[in-house]
């Protein structure tokens, strides 16, 4: 049975998830993986969810204030044996609910272009990709989203 935990960037789970997505996207980013890096640090995240299978954690994502009606969502990742079974759309909606309880319009994020599961993911959650924003603008490898939300 999956389940997902509300928490911020202080959970254990969250943190290892975090050093396996990391160690994933270094291998798919190659030389430009240190760029990325310096925009996915993780201290005081406030919204973070942790997706469980029973008591093991299986997958996470956050969100994070980007302006004052949009958040940014950040760090989505689900470890590879539990990919295609909806993990990541559950973890993908808990997300944007809890961004409509703190009252914003908007989804927006950022992946690459070596992230297919992850444009797949997005696409089929009913986001829509815009122009790069902010310091992905002029970055070929990115591909940025967004959803309204209300």
């Amino acid at each position: 049975m999956i389940y997902c935990l509300r928490a911020n960037s202080d959970h254990q789970a969250f943190r290892m998830l975090v050093t396996a997505l990391d160690a994933d996207l270094a291998i798919r980013d190659g030389k430009d993986h240190a760029f990325y890096d310096q925009f996915n640090k993780i201290h005081q995240i406030k919204y973070v969810i942790v997706a469980f299978d029973r008591e093991s954690p299986v997958g996470c994502g956050a969100i994070k204030e980007y302006s004052p009606d949009s958040m940014e969502v950040k760090r989505m990742y689900v470890i590879p044996e539990k990919r295609g079974l909806g993990i990541g759309s559950a973890i993908l909606k808990e997300l944007e609910q809890w961004a409509v309880e703190l009252k914003y319009r908007r989804c927006l994020l950022e992946t690459g272009k070596k992230q297919p599961e992850a444009i797949s993911l997005y696409r089929k959650n009913g986001y829509q990709i815009i122009p790069n924003f902010g310091q992905y603008e002029n970055i070929e490898n990115s591909v940025c989203f967004e959803k309204m939300l209300l």
